[in-house]
C-alpha cells in the first residue's frame, strides 16, 4: 500500500468509508423499521382490545351464565377478519372465555394483568401459549366503573417480524444506492486526483517536493514559477534579490502587480509568452530572462510558466569597459596613421630645405594635439573618463565629425562610480555620433560643468546636429528595446543603461529637441543613496526622467 499512488489510496480510503457509512445507515434503518413495526403492532392491538372492551355486547356476554358460548364465535370472526393471532376475553381471575385454540378455553391466561385490573390499559411482549407475542390488555368496565373482565388482543413476534422484513428491500435499496453513488463519486475524485498528482504516491510527492525545493533554492539563477493568471506562485532567493521581491513564503500566489516589478518583467510574467534570452533592464540591473510554459507530460494544457533570470549587469559593465578600450585602440590606430602622414610632411619639408616651415608645422600640430588632452586632464580627475574623451575625440575626427568638448571648472568625481560615468558619457556620445553622421553640419557637442558655484552637482549635456526626436520617441527613448538610429541615434540597450547608471548615481536625465537631440544629465557631487532617487518616467517633451 505504501507504493500505491495518492489517487489509489484516496479511492480505497473513500470506498472503505462509504462501506462503513452505508453499513451504519443500513443498520440504523433496520432498527428503525423494527421499532416502527413493533410500535405499529402495539397500537393496532391496543385499538382492537379497546374496541372489544367498549363493546356493550361483550359487557353483556361476560355477565351471562355462559360467556364462552356468546363470545367465542364473535372473537373468532374478528380474529379472522382483522388478521389478529388471538383475542382472549377473560374473567378477572384470568379464566379464559375465548382463545384461538379452543382447547385452551377455561384455562388460565398467561401474561400480566395487574395494571389492567387496576383499570389501566397496557401493552407488552410476553410468551404465551402461541409463543412470544405483542399483546394489549384492556379492562372491561361495568356501569359503576368496576372491572368485570379483561380483553387481550395480540400478534405473535413472528408475524411482526414478517411485517418488518417486508420493509427490508427498501432498506437494502437505499443502502445499495448510497454505496453506488459513493463509489462513483470516489472514482471521479480519484481520477481527478490522479491527473492532478500525475499518478504519484505520497512518499514520491514528499520526496519530489524536498528535492525540488532544494534545487529551487540552490541554483544561482533566479527562478520564478507563475500560474496562468501571471501570479507569482513560488520563487527562489536569487530571484528575490534580482527583482527586489520580498522573501518567498508558502501561501496565496502574489499578483505580479503587487510586488513592485519593473513594467517589462511584469508584462512578461503576466503574458505567459515564451521568451529566449530577452534583455530586461530594471532600476539597478540588466537581466537576461528565459520563460517557458509549464506543461505536464500527460497533457497539453499549460499550468503556468517557469522563468529563469540571470544577472547581466557585471557583464554589461565589462562590455562597456571593453568598448572603451576598443575606442582607445581605434583612436590610437587612427592617430598613428595620421601622425605618420604628418611626419612624412615634416620630413619632406626638411628635405626641401624648408626648415622654418617644417618647424612651424610640427609646433602647430603638437599644440593642437596636446590642447584637448591638457584641457581634459586639468578639468577631470578620473583617468577612465579622460581616456574615454580623448578616444571619442579621435573617433569623431575619423568619422568626419566635429566634436566640441567644453569642460568648465573641475569635475569632482568623488563618490561617483567611474564605470557609471563611462556608461553615461560613452553611450550618449555614441548615440550622438550616429545621429550626426547623416546631417549636413555633422556636429556633436559635449558640455561638462558644475550646476552651481558651490559644486553640489555636475551637469553633463550631449547634443547633436541630427533631426531630433519625434513626440513618440521622446516618451519612450529610455525604454529597453526602443531604437531609432536613423532618426535620433538612440540604441535599444544603450540609453536604458544610461538611465540605470543615472539612477545608481542618484541623478536625473532629461531629453529635448534643440536643433537636434539634447540629453541633459544632472548628477549630485559626492556620495548619494540610489534609494533616494525616484523614477517618474519620461511623459512629455523635455520632461525630466529620474533614473
Amino acid at each position: 500500500m505504501r507504493n500505491w499512488s495518492l489517487a489509489r489510496q484516496f479511492f480505497v480510503g473513500q470506498l472503505v468509508f462509504v462501506l462503513a457509512l452505508t453499513s451504519t445507515i443500513s443498520w440504523v434503518l433496520y432498527l428503525d423499521a423494527e421499532d416502527n413495526t413493533f410500535d405499529s403492532a402495539s397500537q393496532r392491538m391496543l385499538a382492537v382490545a379497546t374496541t372489544f372492551a367498549n363493546d356493550p355486547y361483550v359487557l353483556e356476554a361476560v355477565q351471562s351464565p355462559d360467556p364462552t358460548a356468546l363470545l367465542q364465535p364473535y372473537a373468532a370472526e374478528v380474529m379472522d377478519e382483522l388478521g389478529v393471532d388471538f383475542v382472549t376475553i377473560m374473567d378477572t381471575d384470568r379464566t379464559r372465555y375465548t382463545h384461538r385454540n379452543t382447547s385452551e378455553i377455561g384455562g388460565q391466561y398467561i401474561g400480566s394483568t395487574e395494571r389492567a385490573l387496576a383499570g389501566e390499559p397496557h401493552v407488552e411482549v410476553f410468551t404465551g401459549t402461541l409463543g412470544p407475542s405483542v399483546r394489549a390488555i384492556v379492562p372491561v368496565f361495568t356501569a359503576d366503573d368496576d372491572v368485570t373482565a379483561l380483553v387481550s388482543a395480540g400478534v405473535t413476534v413472528d408475524t411482526v417480524s414478517i411485517a418488518r422484513n417486508a420493509q427490508l428491500p427498501l432498506v437494502w435499496l437505499i443502502a445499495a444506492g448510497a454505496l453506488t453513488a459513493g463509489t462513483i463519486v470516489s472514482l471521479v475524485l480519484s481520477r481527478h486526483l490522479r491527473r492532478a498528482t500525475l499518478g504519484l504516491g505520497t512518499e514520491e510527492l514528499s520526496r519530489m517536493f524536498v528535492f525540488y525545493d532544494s534545487v529551487l533554492h540552490s541554483v544561482r539563477d533566479g527562478l520564478v514559477l507563475t500560474n496562468l493568471r501571471g501570479d507569482l506562485v513560488l520563487y527562489n532567493d536569487q530571484a528575490a534579490a534580482l527583482l527586489n521581491l520580498p522573501p518567498s513564503a508558502p501561501g496565496e500566489p502574489k499578483p505580479a502587480s503587487d510586488v513592485g516589478l519593473s513594467p517589462s518583467v511584469r508584462e512578461l510574467l503576466a503574458g505567459g509568452r515564451r521568451a529566449v534570452d530577452e534583455i530586461h533592464v530594471t532600476d539597478d540591473r540588466v537581466l537576461v530572462v528565459n520563460q517557458e510554459p509549464a506543461i505536464p507530460a500527460s497533457g497539453t494544457k499549460a499550468l503556468g510558466t517557469v522563468t529563469t533570470i540571470r544577472d547581466h549587469t557585471e557583464l554589461e559593465a565589462l562590455s562597456d569597459e571593453v568598448q572603451t578600450m576598443r575606442t582607445l585602440t581605434e583612436a590610437l590606430r587612427a592617430q598613428t596613421h595620421e601622425h605618420a602622414n604628418r611626419l612624412h610632411t615634416i620630413v619632406s619639408l626638411i628635405e626641401l630645405d624648408r626648415r622654418s616651415e617644417a618647424l612651424e608645422f610640427a609646433t602647430r600640430d603638437l599644440q593642437q594635439s596636446q590642447q584637448l588632452t591638457d584641457e581634459v586632464v586639468a578639468a577631470i580627475d578620473e583617468p577612465f573618463i579622460t581616456a574615454l574623451l580623448i578616444g571619442k575625440a579621435a573617433q569623431a575626427h575619423e568619422r568626419g565629425l566635429h566634436l566640441q568638448i567644453d569642460v568648465a571648472g573641475t569635475l569632482e568625481t568623488r563618490g561617483m562610480d567611474p564605470r557609471d560615468l563611462v556608461t553615461i558619457i560613452g553611450n550618449l556620445l555614441d548615440n550622438a555620433f550616429d545621429a550626426a553622421v547623416p546631417s549636413a553640419d555633422r556636429h556633436v557637442g559635449l558640455s561638462i560643468h558644475p550646476a552651481s558655484d558651490n559644486g553640489d552637482a555636475v551637469v553633463i549635456e550631449v547634443s547633436d546636429s541630427g533631426p531630433g526626436l519625434s513626440d513618440t520617441q521622446l516618451g519612450s527613448v529610455f525604454t529597453l528595446g526602443t531604437s531609432s538610429k536613423g532618426a535620433a541615434g538612440t540604441r535599444g540597450l544603450g540609453l536604458a543603461l544610461v538611465r540605470q547608471a543615472v539612477h545608481r548615481l542618484g541623478g536625473t536625465i532629461a531629453v529635448a529637441n534643440d536643433g537636434g537631440a539634447r540629453f541633459t544629465v544632472r548628477l549630485p557631487a559626492g556620495p548619494s543613496s540610489p534609494e533616494d532617487a525616484h523614477i517618474d518616467g519620461l511623459r512629455a517633451h523635455g520632461e525630466t526622467f529620474r533614473g
